[in-house]
């Protein structure tokens, strides 16, 4: 499970990461990566879910949040510890194999920090 101390919790932190960082689409999840530049760290990267209605009914949702938190805690390692990113499911996310889930977090959290590098 992610530990609570790398989950984004406050909206303007959501805002934040998604109006001014990189993203990167996949085919199951959007990926969204911003440069922590405040003073105040966590000591790691903090992950952020949005899963909307379009993914399917609360059930489905809640489960693929809980798939979603455990790929990000799976990845937490390989992440750069000043990272904030969010991760916005689609509604393919619902029926996806979980090795799916993993090479498209992976492959895109790669692309967005490498894009939230560049940018900032």
């Amino acid at each position: 499970m992610l530990p609570r101390s790398h989950r984004l919790h406050r909206s303007a932190d959501f805002a934040t990461v998604v109006r001014k960082g990189a993203r990167k689409g996949r085919r199951t999840m959007v990926v969204h990566a911003h440069v922590d530049s405040s003073d105040v760290r966590v000591g790691g990267p903090r992950f952020g879910l949005v899963v909307s209605k379009a993914v399917g009914d609360s059930v489905t949702r809640h489960r693929v949040s809980r798939r979603l938190r455990h790929i990000a805690a799976e990845v937490l390692a390989d992440v750069d510890p000043d990272l904030m990113v969010v991760v916005r499911a689609n509604p393919a996310s619902a029926t996806a194999p979980h090795a799916d889930l993993v090479r498209d977090m992976r492959t895109g959290l790669a692309a967005a920090a490498s894009r939230a590098r560049g940018s900032s």
